[in-house]
C-alpha cells in the first residue's frame, strides 16, 4: 500500500526548489570573470616572505621564492595581466580591460576600472601605470589622470587630472625619498611645468589641504562600515574628513 505523505504542497515544492537554487548559485560565473587558484600542496605562508610573481600566458603565479613551489595562481575570462606589483602583502595587478586588481593569495579584495583606458592602454602597455605611494597609497598613472587609491580596501582618496592640452606619461614617472615625479609634457610650457611632484595626500603645493587617507574605525569591516569593496567604486572624490 502506497504512504502518502503528511507535509502540505508548498513545503513539498520548496523542497525540490531548494537544491536547485544551490546548484544554480554554485555555477554562477565569479564576478569579473576572477578565478583564483590554491594548489593543496602550496607551502605554508611565511611572514616577510615575498612570493615571486611571474606572468604565465593569461594567468598570474606567485612561487615561494626559496623553493619555487607554486602559492596561487589568478586568471579572469579572457583576459590577460599586464603588470603587477607587491603592496603591504597584497598584489595590484593591472589588466588589459583596464581593470585593476587586489589579491592577498586568498581572495580578490577590490576591483577598479580605469576610465577611457581604450584610448591608450593598448598601444602603450602597462609599464608605469602602477606606482606605490606612502602610507599604504596607490598611484594609478594614465595620461589623462593620476588617481590614489587607498591599498587597504580601494577606496579612491583624490585625482589628479592632467592640464589642458598635456598628458602624464607613466613611463617617466621616477620615485625619489617619498615624492614621486611624473612627467607632463606641454607644448610651449616651462620645463619646470612638465613635471609633477606628488606624495600620499596629492600634488605637493604650498599652502595645500589634503584630505586623510586613514581607513575610519565606523568604516572598517564588521563595524558597520563597507567592507573592502567599496559600495560606490565610481566615485570621483573622497569626501573631506
Amino acid at each position: 500500500m502506497a504512504i502518502r505523505s503528511r507535509l502540505p504542497a508548498p513545503v513539498l515544492a520548496l523542497l525540490v526548489v531548494i537544491p536547485l537554487l544551490a546548484v544554480a548559485q554554485h555555477a554562477r560565473p565569479a564576478p569579473y570573470g576572477d578565478h583564483l587558484t590554491v594548489p593543496r600542496t602550496a607551502p605554508a605562508r611565511v611572514q616577510h616572505a615575498t612570493p615571486r610573481l611571474r606572468t604565465d600566458g593569461a594567468a598570474l603565479r606567485a612561487h615561494d621564492p626559496r623553493t619555487g613551489a607554486l602559492h596561487w595562481r589568478y586568471t579572469r575570462d579572457g583576459r590577460r595581466p599586464l603588470t603587477s606589483l607587491h603592496a603591504r602583502g597584497d598584489v595590484i595587478t593591472l589588466w588589459d580591460d583596464g581593470l585593476v586588481t587586489a589579491t592577498d593569495g586568498r581572495t580578490v579584495r577590490w576591483h577598479r576600472a580605469l576610465p577611457a583606458h581604450g584610448d591608450w592602454l593598448p598601444a602603450q602597455g602597462g609599464t608605469g601605470v602602477l606606482r606605490l605611494l606612502g602610507r599604504g597609497m596607490l598611484a594609478v598613472v594614465t595620461p589623462h589622470r593620476i588617481a590614489a587609491y587607498r591599498i587597504a580596501d580601494g577606496d579612491l582618496r583624490w585625482m589628479l587630472p592632467a592640464s589642458d592640452g598635456c598628458g602624464f606619461q607613466p613611463r617617466r614617472a621616477v620615485h625619489h625619498a617619498k615624492t614621486l615625479i611624473v612627467a607632463q609634457p606641454c607644448p610651449h610650457a616651462a620645463w619646470t611645468a612638465q613635471l609633477v611632484a606628488l606624495d600620499d595626500l596629492g600634488r605637493i603645493a604650498p599652502h595645500r589641504r589634503p584630505l586623510g587617507n586613514e581607513v575610519r574605525a565606523e568604516d572598517a569591516p564588521g563595524r558597520g562600515g563597507p567592507g573592502l569593496e567599496h559600495p560606490d567604486p565610481e566615485k570621483v572624490l573622497a569626501q573631506p574628513r
